[in-house]
């Protein structure tokens, strides 16, 4: 009977210094960037706001970590600024009151009767930022669940009334796994 294994190899381990496909770093471009098609670890918060969109809605391949949770904290900067923006064109918005009064209670209603133009402009910069973002938002957090060997469609769990945000939070903080490579497609570059 012969040995199968070697005596210099004698449970069958991968020869020394050979690294495993998983453990490899993606192959990159000319300008040292990996393809968009394979996940970039380690990128930087520069690099992942260009990548989100230039990877604007595809939904094949896998996102890092890194490169999803740099975007979703650009994003929340640019909310918080938007939103700051939009705060002060409302307290310069000219505002009528309203006092309506039954037997039992009263209510008072603040209406804008004078939009300032800062509340104005505002709120269309921040209606065009929503509805830019919404598709390449999706296509990031289904790229990062295919990072975890998930299937993208697991990003409808979100729908779930009360649980659906802590469960696609919990999602995307899972590492990534090698089987995710499944979900990358070479040939589309």
């Amino acid at each position: 009977m012969t040995d199968q294994y070697s005596s210099d190899n004698p449970y069958g381990q991968q020869p020394a210094g050979h690294t495993p496909q998983y453990g490899a770093p993606a192959p990159t471009g000319p300008d040292g960037e990996p393809p968009l098609w394979a996940p970039w670890y380690g990128i930087s918060f520069g690099g992942a706001v260009r990548r989100f969109f230039k990877k604007y809605a595809r939904f094949d391949g896998r996102a890092s970590r890194s490169e999803f949770w740099w975007w979703y904290l650009a994003n929340t900067i640019i909310g918080i600024v938007l939103g700051i923006l939009y705060g002060i064109g409302v307290a310069t918005s000219g505002r009528s009151t309203m006092t309506s009064t039954t037997s039992t209670s009263a209510s008072y209603q603040t209406m804008i009767t004078d939009p300032s133009a800062l509340f104005i402009i505002m709120a269309i910069v921040i209606g065009i930022w929503s509805l830019a973002i919404i598709v390449p938002s999706i296509a990031l957090f289904w790229r990062r669940l295919h990072d975890a060997n998930l299937a993208g469609p697991f990003w409808f769990l979100g729908f779930i009334p009360f649980v659906g945000g802590i469960i696609l939070i919990i999602l995307a903080i899972l590492p990534s796994k090698p089987e995710g490579q499944r979900f990358d497609q070479p040939g589309r570059g």
